[in-house]
């Protein structure tokens, strides 16, 4: 007679069980789906205000004040994403997709048999244009497209608070004064001095953001490779994130603080779309 064995469960089986006891245990209570709802929601974004003040600096490089930095920043555990979907977006964004190849059936020519299909001894061919020889089609060549992708206004303006939150919790910020005045006439070598005088290396990449700037700055800091002038209209996320250094200006620290802080409650989607309409009249304006 063949033996009945007994289903095996990992509850009531005794192979689960020790010698010196026969207990069977209590089945493991998993938490309710819905118990998950209770839970406090994670804040999407928190104040980034700044502990340590930053130093003004004069025109000479000495400490004339301090200021404060208090913009909108994203949670930790997502700063690193939102960061990175604004700087694909931008990125992405500034491609044209013109890019165009022929396949086999556009190129010209093509049309009659280069030779017999037999008695050659060669392999068959059935036009000049093939993928497999020169002056042929290309197989799955690009063709032009939109790469434009969107986001979201509050998105980006919190993944460019964020990168300058970051940029100046890491003593990678200062501040100076307002030197429009103070260059007489463009001069590339009394910039570099300057630069110096601040503490700035002119060989690393650093980043100026200022209200507006002056034609004898312009003209005195755009012979310099590793520097970028910055306006509040050609503030981009890109620039911010591949300098070493981020230079502001008390004003300037007046309308990041305005622009991206924590009181801000407006959109500013009247000025986004002007700077945006401006930037579409340049492009179009060098197309043509």
């Amino acid at each position: 007679m063949a033996a009945s064995f007994s289903s095996l469960s990992f509850f009531s089986s005794t192979i689960f069980l020790t010698s010196s006891s026969n207990k069977v245990p209590k089945p493991i209570q998993l938490a309710k789906p819905n118990s998950l709802i209770n839970l406090p929601p994670k804040p999407l974004i928190v104040s980034s205000q700044l502990a340590s003040p930053l130093p003004i600096l004069s025109f000479t490089g000495e400490k004339i004040g301090e200021t404060y930095l208090d913009l909108k920043s994203a949670a930790p555990d997502t700063a690193r994403a939102v960061v990175h979907r604004a700087l694909i977006t931008d990125m992405q964004n500034k491609r044209r997709g013109t890019a165009s190849t022929l396949t086999r059936g556009e190129v010209r020519g093509g049309g009659r048999k280069p030779y017999s299909q037999k008695k050659t001894g060669r392999a068959r061919r059935g036009s000049n244009r093939t993928p497999l020889r020169p002056g042929g089609g290309v197989v799955f060549g690009p063709k032009p497209r939109d790469w434009s992708i969107k986001i979201n206004k509050k998105e980006k303006r919190l993944a460019i608070s964020t990168a300058i939150a970051s940029a100046a919790a890491a003593e990678n910020t200062i501040v100076v004064e307002e030197f429009d005045g103070k260059f007489e006439r463009p001069k590339t070598k009394e910039f570099i001095e300057a630069m110096r005088r601040w503490g700035l290396d002119p060989k690393q990449k650093a980043t100026f953001l200022v209200m507006e700037v002056s034609e004898n700055v312009e003209k005195s800091s755009r012979n310099i490779g590793t520097l970028k002038m910055l306006t509040p209209r050609t503030l981009n996320l890109f620039d911010i994130l591949d300098a070493e250094t981020l230079v502001l200006t008390p004003s300037t620290v007046d309308f990041l603080n305005g622009r991206y802080g924590v009181e801000f409650e407006g959109d500013g989607d009247e000025e986004e779309e002007e700077s945006e309409a401006r930037e579409a009249g340049e492009e179009s304006d060098a197309a043509e």
